[in-house]
């Protein structure tokens, strides 16, 4: 689909209301993409998924009434207020005890991953590579998509940075999750403005034979990222903008996520 066509088809659905906070942001944030880097747009499988998601059968603005008024469309019309209500109150009953239940596992699991017995007890990142493996990386080599991930010019899929995980600022499953991880990336964008930058790429925690699938962290590469000498997930998390995410040589634990708890 063109950048002009899908624009326009989110502007369509800002318009017409009926989103969720997150599905709002999540489209402000693709539409400013689209304006920024047009053709040159790139979007993962996940988020596209969401996007099309969030925009439901909006037509194209070229399509005519006749054409977009599809079967399915006409359908979702009918449908009472009452049961749209019921839906809708379902699918948040369904969302909340997820969040819920996954909160309570992750931070069980936390706590053991994060315990005296673990070798990273005081809560920081693993230990930065040997100084002679880190390479020079230049600003205007990468863009920084998240408080925790990076994508290098020419690379389809980004980088995730290891040692940490910072709040979602794209699909925030909460207000302050989102306006976190807004804080977190803009502080990322602070931290690698000036500074002299160093980056390890590391095989991802991921099964023998899955790296560079999107079975293995999303088709995502895995690296350290180091300003000024300093790994940036250790600023973030000693700024309360990120906590500690140890993974294993092939696997990681639920993803901490602490930002949502009631």
């Amino acid at each position: 689909m063109e950048p002009v066509d899908l624009k326009s088809r989110i502007e369509i659905a800002l318009g017409r209301g009926h989103l969720s906070h997150w599905q709002r942001q999540f489209l402000v944030d693709i539409h400013a993409r689209l304006v920024e880097y047009g053709p040159n747009t790139r979007l993962t499988d996940k988020q596209r998924a969401k996007l099309f998601e969030a925009i439901g059968n909006v037509p194209p603005i070229s399509q005519t009434p006749q054409q977009s008024q599809s079967p399915r469309w006409r359908q979702r019309r009918r449908r009472s207020p009452l049961v749209r209500e019921a839906r809708y109150l379902a699918g948040r009953f369904v969302t909340a005890f997820g969040i819920a239940m996954a909160l309570v596992v992750g931070s069980l699991i936390y706590s053991y991953f994060n315990g005296p017995h673990t070798p990273y007890s005081s809560g920081r990142a693993p230990a930065l590579p040997d100084a002679g493996s880190l390479k020079p990386l230049a600003r205007s080599q990468f863009t920084i998509t998240d408080g925790d991930t990076i994508r290098l010019n020419g690379v389809a899929k980004g980088t995730r940075l290891v040692g940490f995980n910072a709040p979602e600022s794209i699909e925030p499953r909460c207000d302050a999750e989102g306006n976190l991880g807004r804080r977190a990336k803009a502080r990322l964008k602070q931290l690698v403005a000036t500074a002299k930058l160093e980056l390890k790429m590391v095989p991802c925690s991921c099964p023998p034979g899955t790296e560079g699938t999107d079975a293995c962290n999303y088709g995502r590469s895995c690296g350290f990222l180091v300003a000024d000498g300093r790994d940036v997930g250790e600023v973030l998390m000693s700024e309360g903008l990120a906590v500690p995410f140890v993974c294993g040589s092939t696997s990681c634990p639920p993803t901490p996520s602490p930002w949502c708890a009631s």
